[in-house]
Formats: structure tokens, sequence, C-alpha cells
């Protein structure tokens, strides 16, 4: 037992180193063989390779093996934002279809043109053609095994982001959590077995901000300008076989070290792979122990095939390398073909969407004129009859016309004769009605046919009682102001002897004589007035009487009294009589004037009738020459309506026959169209699955370079590491060969079985092999 103690950490340090180191040959030459056919023989060979340190060779060969690479593409603290998953189907047997099962997103084939179709069971049926098939999809499912990346700045954890561009003592952990276990019996007892993923971590980092580098579990190698630090571990390794830690630690994590200036960090990439576990055979060592002492001398031999294969591993490496940048061209021309191909697509889907809905509207429309067409054939046979009845109907009114223009033409040439006849009747009753207005005494302008109307209204309107009694009073007035005035001498005479009287009567009693005149008249008559005082009497009077005042007293009085003789005279009952008979005979000639107007009213009616109804013949008759002339063209009209009604019912016919045939046509067009419609949808759904899915493989064809470049640098410490590992560990194997191993056995057999079962991460069907590697890409961490 102390021999075991003793020997045990170099023995299972030696046995797993070399395991890593098969799987980082096999996983590289994998990623390799997926993308040119030069890697693809390399692969080959490495794999022959590895299967001469097999300790027994019965692997059951299948027609059909998945090679599964799934790139993740991390943040910086490890944790997935993006799973892509890389395909390879080797089709050996040349199969012409094939089942596969897969839990994929956007499913993509990269590298041909074989089509798939998918049951509800998951299980894609490949039309293969005898091809291989390289397809490409999104991996939904929880990965295998989780991965963590911390920082620690000066012994405080620090994030990422805050990391960028401080400077000091840096720590970078890597912890890695393993998730797939599986239940198994071991000596009688189940116990859990974790998958044997071994991680490789490993990165390239600037001497210029890198300093004085150390890796827990790996290797540092610095070429002056770059430093690559490589390392390794196996989760949940340890409790697989049972062995206390205090013995002997398995690696479950990888720690970087460094002394940082303004920090900062590309990316880093993690390579998980398990199937070098899966491979081992166990079934000599079941007989005797002694057995393994064979084995190891197999494992020697193995080892110097591997320091060759690592060789050739490094020239794989670097031909891959040289031929990535051809990758990555391809990878953007795919890329842009798919972008092309997706946007063309969509417009084909937009378009067939279109046109199944135009399809559609078509087919109504032509249903609706289908129903157009009957309806039109109904009414075309309608308008046929009614074509043939109005061309009838047309002769007949011909004739009725011309008999009525011949009549009209008749009567219209009396017409002149009849407007002069009433015209002259007219003019003569005129001529009466001015005879009579004159025999009357009144005044008025000469009657015509345009003026009478107005000439007797105003004639009218003069002999209103109140103009009447105005004009009879003013020549009463004026008749008897004359007569009054021819007595004016008479009046004057007397208006004089007054005024002398009253002079004389003055004189008297200014003389002293107290007497009237009459008395003075008498006394001197009887000689009772002496001769000198009636000459003093007779001139005082006479100077008097010829003095103006008394002049002046004499003409108002003489005026007055013709004024009271002219009142007087004009309120008698002869000057009234004769105002009051005027008035009367006016109203007389009032009315015979309103009746006379009516009666040339009437006439003036009768007249202008008579002229209405020459002209209305007249226009008749030229319109009734118009209208016979328009029958003979309306007849040729009707009997040519009459033929193209017959035509066009040939025609509605025809077109009736015609829309039930495109209606059946429309309805085959609809159907087609939906079926395009369906067909784009799922065109253009695939187009964008290919778009997203070239843009994932165009991600990672960036990260792969990136990574071949880091396994390249990495290779060549593999060739040095195998050549150590070959020199210590197996020496230091065999050497262990005689401890008690049988319990280590045991467990390492049980972990190669759950080892075995796992092969793919997104399904793999039974009839084919399978191995799986995981590539982690973390995002690079800037300032």
């Amino acid at each position: 037992m102390s021999n075991l103690k003793k020997y045990m950490p170099k023995v299972l340090s030696s046995v797993l180193s070399l395991t890593i180191l098969c799987s980082t040959i096999g996983a590289a030459s994998y990623s390799a063989g997926a993308k040119s056919t030069d890697t693809e023989t390399t692969n080959t060979n490495i794999s022959d390779t590895s299967s001469n340190v097999k300790s027994v060779s019965e692997e059951k060969t299948k027609k059909l093996s998945k090679n599964e690479t799934v790139y993740i593409i991390a943040n910086a603290d490890g944790s997935p934002k993006k799973v892509i998953v890389s395909d390879w189907i080797k089709n050996t047997a040349k199969a012409k279809s094939f089942g596969d099962i897969s839990n994929l997103d956007n499913i993509v084939n990269v590298k041909g043109d074989e089509t798939y179709t998918v049951n509800e069971n998951n299980m894609y049926e490949w039309s293969a053609d005898g091809n291989d098939i390289y397809y490409q999809g999104t991996g939904k499912s929880e990965l295998p095994v989780g991965l963590s990346v911390s920082y620690t700045l000066d012994g405080k954890k620090i994030s990422a982001d805050k990391l960028a561009g401080q400077s000091g003592k840096v720590k970078i952990r890597f912890d890695y959590t393993n998730r797939q276990s599986e239940k198994i019996k071991i000596d009688g007892k189940e116990e859990e077995i974790y998958v044997p993923f071994v991680m490789l971590t490993g990165m390239m980092l600037d001497n210029d901000v890198f300093r004085n580098v150390e890796v827990s579990n790996g290797k540092v190698i610095n070429d002056g300008s770059h430093t690559y630090v490589a390392g390794f571990a196996l989760p949940k390794m340890q409790s697989n076989l049972g062995i206390d830690s205090k013995d002997f630690e398995i690696p479950d994590y990888v720690e970087i070290t460094a002394d940082v200036k303004n920090f900062e960090l590309a990316t880093s990439f993690t390579l998980a792979a398990n199937d070098m576990f899966s491979d081992i055979d166990f079934s000599k060592v079941d007989d005797k122990i002694d057995a393994l002492s064979d084995s190891l001398d197999e494992l020697t031999d193995a080892a110097d095939q591997l320091i060759d294969g690592s060789s050739q591993l490094y020239d794989g490496l670097k031909t891959l390398l040289d031929k990535s940048g051809e990758l990555i061209e391809g990878v953007d021309q795919l890329y842009d073909g798919a972008e092309k191909i997706s946007s063309g697509a969509q417009e084909l889907d937009n378009g067939a969407g279109a046109l199944a809905s135009g399809a559609k509207d078509l087919d109504n429309g032509v249903g609706t004129l289908k129903d157009g067409a009957d309806s039109l054939d109904s009414g075309v046979s309608s308008l046929n009859d009614g074509a043939v009845s109005l061309d009838s109907g047309i002769s007949q009114l011909q004739g009725y016309v011309a008999t009525l223009s011949s009549g009209l033409n008749t009567i219209s040439g009396n017409s002149e004769s009849l407007n002069a006849g009433a015209k002259q009747i007219f003019d003569t009753l005129l001529a009466t009605a001015d005879a009579q207005i004159a025999v009357a005494g009144l005044q008025a302008d000469k009657l015509t046919i345009s003026n009478y109307a107005q000439v007797l209204d105003k004639l009218v309107g003069s002999l209103s009682e109140d103009n009447v009694k105005t004009v009879a009073y003013n020549t009463a007035l004026e008749t008897v102001t004359t007569t009054v005035n021819s007595q004016k001498d008479v009046i004057r005479e007397a208006v004089e002897s007054a005024v002398r009287k009253q002079v004389t009567e003055g004189v008297l009693a200014s003389a002293g004589y107290s007497m009237t005149a009459e008395q003075y008249d008498s006394a001197v008559a009887s000689g009772q007035i002496p001769d000198e005082v009636q000459v003093q009497i007779n001139t005082a009077v006479s100077t008097q009487m010829s003095s103006s005042s008394i002049q002046s007293t004499i003409d108002s009085n003489t005026q007055s009294q013709i004024q009271s003789l002219i009142d007087t005279n004009m309120q008698s009952d002869e000057v009234q009589s004769q105002i009051s008979f005027a008035v009367e005979k006016a109203s007389a000639g009032k009315q015979s004037l309103s009746a006379l107007k009516e009666q040339l009213d009437s006439y003036n009616k009768f007249y202008q009738g008579v002229l209405t109804y020459t002209d209305g013949v007249d226009k008749a008759n030229a319109g009734a020459q118009q209208i016979l002339g328009g029958t003979y063209a309306l007849k040729d009209g009707s009997g040519a309506l009459k033929d193209g009604a017959g035509q066009l019912k040939s025609g509605s016919v025809t077109l009736k026959d015609g829309t039930k045939t495109l209606k059946d046509g429309s309805g085959s067009l609809k159907s087609g169209a939906q079926s395009l419609k369906n067909g784009t949808s799922e065109l253009n759904s695939g187009a964008k699955n290919l778009a997203q899915g070239v843009a994932s493989l165009k991600e990672g064809s960036s990260a792969l370079v990136s990574g071949v470049k880091q396994l390249k640098d990495g290779s060549m410490t593999l060739n040095d590491g195998l050549k150590k590992f070959k020199e210590d560990g197996i020496g230091v194997l065999v050497d262990a060969v005689g401890g008690d191993v049988n319990r280590f056995v045991s467990r390492l057999k049980a972990v190669s079985e759950v080892s075995s079962h796992y092969k793919s991460y997104s399904g793999i069907s039974d009839d084919m092999d399978g191995k799986v590697d995981f590539i982690y890409k973390t995002d690079s961490i800037e300032k």
C-alpha cells in the first residue's frame, strides 16, 4: 500500500496526461477536418494512431458517424451568450438517405444542397445521395460543463469591466462545473459517475501588459513578445476515481497569476472533450493484473507514436492556419449570399402574398363578372327584341310626321294674312278712340298699339274727382273774376262817391255845419247855404279828394269791393251748380275711358294671341320639317341598332361561355397562388434561418481561426511535453504496475463506460457512432 501511495500520483498524472494529449490531438484534428479536405486526411492518420493506443480494438464499426463541435460564445465571466453547433455526419456507406436526431434550431446545410424533412419526433430524414452532411444550428440545451471566470486585483475580487486599464497583481481563475452524470454499479455498489470531460484552457498574453506569468496545472511559454499559457483540469474526476485529495489532488480548475500594467486581455479558448476515455479497452485487465504490463508496453509504443503525431499535428495546424484566410473569405461570401437570399425570399414572400390576395380578388371579381355576363345576356336578348320593335315603330312614326308636316305647312302659309287683318282691326279701334277723346274735349297723344294703355291710364288719372273740382273751380273763378273786373269803373265811382260823402261830412263838420251830405245838398238846393260857403266847402272837399291818401283809400276800397263781389259770386248757387255739373260730367267721361281701355285691352289680348299662334304655327312647321328629316336618320339608326343588337346577342352568348371558363381558371389560379404563398413563407423562414446560421458561422469562423492559432502555438509545447511524458510518466507507470490498482481500474472502467455513452450534445440516432467537443470563447477585456 505504501508503494501505491508512493507511485499513485505519478501513475495518475501519467495516465490522465496521456488521455488529455490524445484528446487534444483528436479534437484539433476534427476541428481542422471539418473545414478542409487536407486536414481530414490528417485526422484519419491521427485517429489511426490513436486506435493503436487502445488495449483492445473491438469497436463496432458503424456505417454512419457524427462528429460534433459545439462553439460557446461567452462573456468575459464565462457565462454563455450563444451556442453554435457544427455537425459532420460521415456517410461511409454512401447511403442515399438516413435519419438523424437533433434538437437544434435554425439548422442549415453549410456545404451542400442536400435537403431534409422533420417528423414529430425531431427525426431529420436527410436525402444525402451518398454524400457526407455538414450542417450547423443554434443550441438551446444546457451545456454539460459550465464555465466561470473570476478575477482578483491585489487580492480583491473585481469584475472584468472594472479590471480594464488597472495595474497590479492579477489572478484569473477558470472554474468548471460538470453537470453530466450517470448512475452505475461498481463492485456491486451503485455510484454516480460524471462524464470525464478534460478541460484545456489557453490564451495568448501581451508581454507589454503581462509579466511574471504563472499557471496551475499547465505550461507557460514566452517567445519574447507574447506569453502563451495552457492549463488543464478534470472536473469531478476526483470523485469518479474515488481518490482522497490528501493522497493526490486532481485539478478541477485553472488559475493564472501575473503582474499587469494597464490590464487588457484578448480572448481565451477552452476545449472540453471526453472521447479519450470512451475508447479504453479493459478486457485483458479482467484476466490478470500482469496483463497490464503488456498494455503498458503498448502504451510506451503509443507514446512514441504520439510524439510523431504531435509533430504532424503542428504541421496540420500550420496548414489549417494558412488556409484560414480562404475560409474566412468563403464564409464572408456565403454570408453575403445568405443575406441576399433572405432579402430576396422576403420580397418573394411579399409578392406571393400579394399574388394570393390578388388571385382571391380576381376569383371574386370573375364570379361577379360571370353573374354580370349572365345578366348582360338576358339584357341583350331584351335589347334585341326592343330594337326590332323600335325599327317597326319608327317606320309608323315616319308616316305620321309626314302628314303632320304637310298640314302645318298649309296653316303656316296663312299666318301673314291673319296677322295683317288683326292689325287692321286694332288700328280702326284706336282711331275711333281718338275721335271719342277729342269729342269729350280732352287732349291726348295719338293712340297706337304700343302706347294706348299708357295714354288712357294718364287720362283716367287726370279725371279724378279732386282734379276735376280744382279745374272747375279755377275755371269758374276765372270767369267770375273777369266779369267783376269788367265793372271796375262803376265800382270805383260808387266807392269814390261814398268817400266823397264822408269827406264832405267831415268838411261840413269842420265848418260848423252839423249835417249829412244829403242834408247839405238839400240845403244848397233850397238856397240855405251861401255861395261863398259852398265854394269853400267844395274847394276843401276837392282838395282832400285829390290827395294821395284819399286816392289810396279809394283804390283799396275799390279792390276790396271787387274781391268781395268775386267771393259772393263764387258762393252763389249758380256757380256751385256749374262746378258740380263739371265733376259729374268728368266722372262719366272717366268711366267711358276705362271702358274704352278694357275694350282695347281685350282686343290686344286677342291680337297678341293671333301673333303667338301664327308664330307657333311657323315654328311648328319648321320643327316638323326637321322631325321629318330626323325620322329618316332615326330609321337608318334603328336599322343599324337592330343589326348591332343581333351581333351583340351573339357576342353576349360567347362572353357568357368565356366567363364560365374564366371562372374555372381563376379558381385554379387562386388555389395555386395560395400554395405558392405557403411555399414562399416556408422559403422565407428557411432563408432567415440560413442567414442567422451563416452569421453565426461567420462569427464562429473568426473564433476558430484565433483558436487554431493558439492551438498551433500550443502544439509545439505539446510535442515537448510528450517527450517528457514518455521519459517520466510511462516509466513511473510501469514501475507502479506491481501496486494495488484493482480498485482504480474498476472505477476507471466505470468512467470509460459512462464516457462512451455521451456522444452528442444535440442528439444522435441509435445507428450512429459519435463524438463531441466543446470550444468556449470568452469576450475580450479592453480599456
